[in-house]
């Protein structure tokens, strides 16, 4: 039944309580996903499908890191043939988690794979049509008659799942979108929801629902757009089906880390999400942690510390506007955010404890040199300073310290909201002022934007912090103030992993909605400075906020992937890692790329054993490259596109 009376923004059940957003239970052997399940978790193999030992031996390693599905490439029909041998030999070993099959251009092996298999995955935007970025205005009769040509085609796989109990998944895919698609919707979220609609439609019309949806892509800005647009327009109709979440092509270490907990956490944190896949260009069995420290948070999360319930958005969560602040020095209006460091509980701050932070201090030549991740402000607290400091660098104290050094050039107040409205001295250009949702009455939000000088550091005690500090902002906006925001968080007794993750789904799941000038991490007997630092910057790349350093595209591999990815991506990075704002896109195959680099500025796609093809944006520049020359080759492309620097 449909819902037309839905609310404009609607895409959770609400977005200050906690509560995972009811989906029908679809089963994949004996496992459910959707309904009451648990969040389940899965990653994809690495190995070729038909070397059937490899890729055994590589299933039971992700099974026993707590891999729940497995998902296996079957780009045709003899490695979909091959999945009944893999499948018979993991159960002689005494595993029997499911087995996903993913298609790829090839519907007759999809067709062999559903009889064989618990789950196959299939991608809309090639099932049926091959991308040629073909540019062409359809009819509607003639988009009728694609539509047609697509349910010929799809129809005989939706009733095989059918007649053999088999699941499936519509994975739209950002950067693999049909040309038909593209034509008509653009390269849009709206074009990823229609995407998976229309083989979705087939399957309803055939009284077919083992399904689950995924809306992947790079971008995390469209990620999550995408995934809000399809469960608001389910609502709308009135479905259900289960969500697949997943950051495609997300890296590896640090930056994958970070760039799948921006993404996937925003979801989580609504309630959105029933299984999710890490995609690490790592072995797949080290994807697991990841997926299962983002969804174990979310299994104490019910019974928070309540938030006022928010009716009425003042932003649009399917599109991205950075909200409307005024300039306060370097902080705000058309600024990029900053970065606000953590020093307060340090025992003793000299020169050399700015190293983690981005500033070296040479002794021999009394001079700072900063590098592209230093950060914008310092909060030391109750400490002074005895050193002079570089002259980008802002200091913040606590108040009282701070009448003591007020003299001190670019050193500014943090005061508590009574403070400032008891008049108590401030600075001319800068004060910042700590708060809570709970602080934030009439009288100092008034308060707030009358002081022009006023910066908020918004604060959270609250177990659900990411919605309450989004109902703050929320508050701000109803009231048209337009004070500069920083997010602030405290995260104490967390190993690395988790405090990484855990910032990433807080402050990223802000900065993707628009919401955020700065960003303030604040460890507590949780991770090195430097790993804090670079958390700080990473959250900003990651949700495309702030561009501090190179940017890799690169997929996790599979068995269709014809180069050692990790050993290239190592490589590639090595070179590369200097040149600040570039994207680059490295593929295992021609299926990721070069539609799945998306927005990549240069392509490194496996298009045959040995050979690479070159792209520049989505334009191929160079076909078959041999792959020893292949990095050498990328690098002078890059140089010839204008994008390259030299080291030093």
């Amino acid at each position: 039944m449909s819902n037309t009376a839905l609310a404009p923004w609607m895409y959770c059940p609400s977005l200050t309580r906690y509560e995972r957003w009811r989906t029908r239970e679809v089963r994949i052997g004996d496992i459910g996903i959707g309904g009451d399940n648990p969040i389940r978790v899965q990653s994809m193999t690495t190995t070729d499908t038909m070397d059937t030992a490899a890729t055994v031996a590589q299933s039971i390693r992700m099974i026993e890191a707590g891999c729940e599905l497995v998902r296996i490439t079957a780009p045709s029909k003899k490695e979909a043939e091959n999945l009944a041998e893999i499948r018979k030999q993991l159960h002689a070993k005494g595993f029997k988690a499911p087995l996903v099959a993913d298609i790829h251009f090839t519907p007759n092996a999809a067709e062999i794979a559903a009889r064989i298999v618990e789950k196959v995955r299939v991608n809309p935007g090639n099932y049926a049509d091959k991308k040629k970025f073909d540019v062409r205005e359809y009819t509607d009769a003639q988009y009728e008659e694609e539509l047609e040509r697509i349910r010929e085609r799809f129809t005989p796989l939706v009733r095989i799942c059918k007649e053999h109990g088999t699941a499936m998944r519509i994975g739209t895919n950002h950067g693999s979108l049909s040309d038909r698609i593209l034509n008509r919707y653009g390269d849009t979220p709206l074009g990823m929801v229609e995407s998976a609609f229309e083989f979705l439609r087939i399957c309803r019309d055939e009284n077919y629902h083992e399904i689950v949806l995924s809306m992947k892509a790079s971008n995390t800005q469209v990620m999550v757009q995408a995934y809000r647009l399809l469960v608001h327009k389910m609502m709308l109709l009135g479905w259900d089906y289960p969500l697949h979440l997943g950051v495609t092509e997300a890296g590896d270490g640090e930056d994958g880390r970070v760039k799948s907990a921006v993404g996937i956490g925003a979801l989580l944190e609504d309630g959105l999400g029933d299984t999710v896949r890490v995609s690490l260009t790592e072995e797949p069995e080290a994807e697991i942690p990841v997926a299962k420290a983002l969804v174990d948070r979310y299994s104490v999360r019910r019974g928070h510390a309540p938030i006022p319930e928010v009716h009425l958005l003042p932003n649009d969560p399917f599109s991205h506007t950075r909200r409307h602040t005024r300039e306060v020095l370097n902080i705000g209006a058309r600024h990029v955010p900053v970065v606000m460091a953590d020093l307060s509980t340090k025992e003793k701050i000299t020169p050399a404890t700015l190293f983690s932070y981005g500033y070296h201090y040479s002794v021999p030549l009394d001079k700072w040199n900063l590098t592209d991740q230093a950060c914008d402000y310092l909060f030391i607290g109750d400490h002074h300073l005895t050193f002079e400091i570089p002259g980008t660098l802002g200091i913040v104290q606590e108040h009282a310290t701070w009448l003591k050094d007020r003299n001190k050039p670019r050193h500014y107040p943090l005061l508590q909201p009574a403070e400032l409205l008891a008049n108590a001295p401030t600075h001319h250009d800068l004060n910042f002022v700590h708060a809570t949702l709970a602080d934030l009455t009439d009288e100092l939000i008034a308060a707030l934007e009358d002081d022009d000088s006023c910066v908020l550091l918004l604060d959270t005690l609250n177990e659900h912090g990411l919605a309450e500090q989004r109902a703050a902002f929320f508050k701000l906006m109803v009231k048209k103030c337009g004070i500069p925001v920083i997010i602030g968080r405290d995260y104490p007794n967390l190993d690395e992993l988790h405090l990484m993750l855990h910032s990433s789904t807080d402050m990223g799941a802000l900065l993707l909605d628009g919401l955020g000038d700065g960003v303030m991490i604040c460890p507590e007997k949780s991770g090195t400075d430097q790993m804090v630092n670079r958390t700080a910057f990473g959250i900003l790349q990651a949700a495309r906020t702030r561009i501090s350093k190179t940017e890799y595209i690169s997929c996790p591999s599979c068995g269709r992937t014809l180069f050692d990815l990790q050993e290239t991506t190592a490589r590639i990075r090595a070179r590369t890692s200097h040149l600040k704002g570039v994207k680059i896109g490295i593929m295992g195959c021609i299926v990721n790329g070069p539609g799945e680099m998306a927005d990549a500025d240069y392509g490194y796609v496996g298009t045959g054993p040995g050979v690479i093809t070159l792209y520049k944006e989505k334009d191929v520049v160079k076909r078959n490259v041999p792959s020893e020359h292949a990095v050498d080759e990328l690098i002078t492309l890059i140089k010839e596109g204008g994008d390259w620097v030299e080291v030093g």
